[in-house]
């Protein structure tokens, strides 16, 4: 069960018009996050950022935390999760319009919804990184959006297969440290964290945000900027992070090892995570 425009509606029942921009043009946009027991983990972060993508769209729409969690409630019913924990996939396409490629403001968008149930064991405790021949590409507008538009990450996926072991690490055309296929890309060197800029094109994560935000209860600052793989290479450790994934370390990149699960701060850093989880359902 779904949810589209203010229905909730079989899967198979579930159709997108031939003439929404969102199919003919690739403008829309989509947030994923978790749900633990059956209760958004950083929705305002996620809201924010969605809004920000809907404006410089022109797709006309307001998400209220409200009727979010509302929605999320019923589909967790309609779909039998009964422990709450799932994934989350939020869309919002510009919708049907007569007017063709032209500039405008879309006042009618498509809006879709649907929860997975998620297993939290089956998710992986580490990864290993492979760096990408193919390049990040420069985002379409000032900034990264998270849209319809995922043709170079999907390059990427295909450069390196589906084993869930691995995450592709993209660099920029000028061969400076960008992004994860799926993640975003921290490492520590002595006692500073760094994670590349927004100018090199990466998706503004949440989970990132929240690393960023908390880094100094454990003692830590953060230096964001263009780095060269060499930094990531050379690193004491490395993580990813993602809303479904949460922060997961890297084991190894390409032929350098990390300590993983071991790594002290990534260990810190999952600690605070999970404790501003279990505040949120206390």
């Amino acid at each position: 069960m779904i949810y589209v425009n203010g229905r909730f509606i079989e899967e198979k029942d579930a159709v997108l018009s031939p003439f929404d921009h969102g199919f003919l043009y690739g403008i829309g946009v989509f947030e994923t996050f978790r749900l633990y027991e059956g209760r958004p983990f950083l929705l305002d972060w996620h809201i924010e950022r969605l809004e920000r993508a809907l404006k410089d769209l022109q797709i006309e729409y307001t998400v209220t935390k409200q009727e979010m969690i509302e929605m999320l409630d019923k589909l967790l019913g309609l779909n039998d999760i009964k422990d709450g924990n799932a994934r989350v996939r939020l869309n919002i396409s510009a919708g049907i319009s007569d007017k063709g490629f032209a500039a405008q403001t879309y006042d009618n968008p498509t809006v879709l919804c649907f929860v997975n149930q998620l297993k939290p064991e089956s998710l992986p405790l580490q990864k290993e990184g492979k760096v990408l021949s193919i390049r990040r590409n420069t985002p379409e507008g000032p900034f990264r959006l998270k849209s319809h538009h995922y043709l170079n990450n999907m390059y990427a996926k295909r450069e390196i297969g589906n084993d869930p072991r691995f995450e592709g690490i993209f660099l920029t055309e000028d061969c400076a440290v960008a992004e994860g296929i799926i993640s975003n890309v921290f490492w520590r060197k002595g006692s500073s964290i760094y994670t590349p800029s927004l100018d090199t094109g990466i998706l503004d994560g949440v989970t990132r945000r929240f690393v960023m935000e908390n880094a100094k209860k454990i003692g830590m600052d953060v230096k964001t900027g263009r780095y060269q793989l060499e930094a990531l290479l050379t690193a004491d450790e490395a993580w990813m992070t993602n809303s479904v994934l949460e922060i997961i370390p890297f084991s190894k990149i390409e032929e350098v090892n990390y300590p993983g699960r071991n790594g002290e701060i990534t260990s810190a850093l999952q600690t605070l995570y999970h404790q501003e989880i279990k505040n949120m359902n206390s």
